[in-house]
């Protein structure tokens, strides 16, 4: 019944930050604009082949640390090089870490404080080998 999912939608309090964080940042492509009254309101951004990140201007956004969405998280290839990319464009990021799920990972936030965390995957990750994740 449910194929995959098809995005997920995002309030920025900047269009523009979000732009630059997502397309400069994470080298996203910008597939197109919402636009209501002649004005850009948002805009659609593909992450994979047909994996998409929508988002929208609220100059109110905000994220909060107890709301029910935590965070995003976006599968790489190679964790140093999303890393490297994402400080030459003055992103911070944390440092590349081992999860006790097995796989590496880094985070940053977005320009509206939104989390998001990057996974490399490694033979031994529990996503892979269905091994409980087990930490203290």
């Amino acid at each position: 019944m449910i194929k995959d999912i098809a995005h997920v939608c995002l309030l920025a309090k900047n269009l523009g930050d979000a732009e630059r964080f997502y397309c400069d940042g994470l080298g996203f492509r910008k597939m197109f604009n919402f636009v209501r009254g002649g004005k850009v309101v948002g805009f659609y951004l593909q992450v994979a082949q047909t994996r998409y990140v929508e988002i929208f201007e609220h100059a109110d956004a905000q994220y909060f640390e107890n709301q029910s969405l935590q965070h995003l998280c976006f599968e790489v290839s190679n964790l140093d090089a999303v890393c490297r990319r994402l400080k030459e464009q003055g992103i911070a990021v944390t440092e590349k870490a081992l999860g006790a799920d097995k796989s590496w990972q880094a985070w940053t936030a977005d320009p509206s404080g939104v989390k998001i965390e990057f996974h490399q995957y490694t033979g031994e990750s529990s996503q892979c080998t269905g091994v409980d994740c087990i930490f203290d």
